[in-house]
């Protein structure tokens, strides 16, 4: 994956804007999962909360980002490491990991998740699993 905010969005085939391009300045150098409101936080008001949240929408939508099952209750979200050349979809079943210490949840690509088979008419739309413990930073 290109690591330039304008690359980035050239390759989804987004529009530029200065809040998309800041929005994945701050997940290019966390290379963490973040919330709505970590983004506002980041951002220092330089764009309003609709704005981002609209932001984040469209980068779900694009498949540049995914949603991050997190034990704070705050959806968090984070950049999808895989390339988006070819036009293929993927999907985001790998490991989350949460850091006790640093509060830091990432995501682990090298690590998929077992084939869950349900009952006959249940239908299997997101499976995920968080890992909690010290991370590689922090050990």
């Amino acid at each position: 994956m290109a690591q330039n905010p304008t690359q980035i969005l050239q390759e989804h085939k987004l529009r530029i804007t200065d809040c998309r391009k800041e929005v994945l300045k701050i997940f290019l150098k966390m290379q963490a999962a973040l919330s709505h409101a970590d983004l506002e936080e980041k951002l220092n008001a330089d764009f309003d909360r609709v704005t981002i949240y609209r932001t984040l929408k469209t980068f779900l939508e694009s498949d540049l980002i995914h949603k991050v099952l997190d034990d704070s209750g705050a959806t968090k979200y984070a950049l999808c490491s895989h390339s988006h050349t070819g036009g293929h979809s993927h999907d985001h079943e790998h490991v989350h990991f949460k850091c006790e210490k640093c509060g830091k949840t990432i995501c682990i690509d090298e690590v998929q998740l077992p084939k869950i088979v349900l009952p006959a008419g249940y239908i299997n739309k997101e499976v995920s699993l968080l890992v909690q413990g010290i991370c590689d930073k922090c050990n």
